[in-house]
């Protein structure tokens, strides 16, 4: 009974656990206070204690991954770089926004002045294009906001949200689609599959600087 009780009290959400606390806060004392029912109290004192510490339980229930995520699992992970002209606009919060409405989890986020050894190195798959130094200027051009999302198939479907490189050949909808014209200026970045996933967020995040948290009310089963 009480590992049923405990599957069910991961999905109860944070308002109904403050009720929650405070309704069996009330009735435990009032078990405490009683001198008539004392049969009724102890289980009144057990049951309320295990709701109690379940409820209470449900907010630190973190799994632990690996840094890069568990591609193919509800735990995959994908790094999204909003670049300088994105962060110049003020399109952070509508970025970030267009990920967790989806109910991608972000776990990993800072704000940086990325160097040209740091885009070369993200960028050295294309060294030998001839826009390479042009990107690295551009890249390094400004401030630069760094995440990591977490989620079900969220690498393809960060690509989906992000759009094709060429924003001409964006959908609309798409963050490409719906707020740049030119390739040169395409606001984000994804990683497009789990090595270049695990890549990126190795190379730009410490282990320490993502964080390991659950959803009260889960996206999926």
């Amino acid at each position: 009974m009480f590992s049923r009780f405990g599957r069910f009290s991961r999905f109860i959400p944070m308002g109904v656990q403050a009720f929650g606390a405070r309704t069996f806060s009330t009735a435990t004392k009032l078990a405490l206070n009683s001198t008539t029912s004392k049969v009724m109290n102890k289980k009144t004192l057990l049951t309320t204690g295990i709701i109690t510490t379940s409820l209470i339980n449900v907010i630190n229930c973190a799994d632990t991954v690996p840094v890069y995520g568990a591609p193919g699992t509800k735990q995959e992970r994908t790094f999204i770089a909003i670049k300088p002209d994105g962060v110049q606009r003020g399109l952070v919060s509508e970025i970030i926004g267009r990920f967790e409405k989806k109910g991608y989890k972000l776990v990993g986020m800072k704000m940086i002045n990325p160097t040209k050894a740091q885009a070369e190195e993200h960028y050295a798959d294309l060294s030998s294009k001839p826009f390479f130094n042009g990107l690295v200027k551009y890249f390094t051009s400004g401030a630069v906001v760094c995440l990591v999302f977490e989620g079900k198939g969220v690498i393809k479907g960060g690509r989906v949200l992000v759009g094709a490189t060429n924003p001409s050949d964006a959908n609309p909808g798409s963050i490409r689609g719906d707020f740049c014209v030119d390739i040169s200026r395409n606001l984000i970045h994804g990683s497009d599959g789990p090595e270049s996933a695990k890549a990126e967020i190795s190379m730009w995040f410490k282990d320490s600087e993502i964080t390991q948290w659950n959803f009260i009310t889960p996206v999926y089963e």
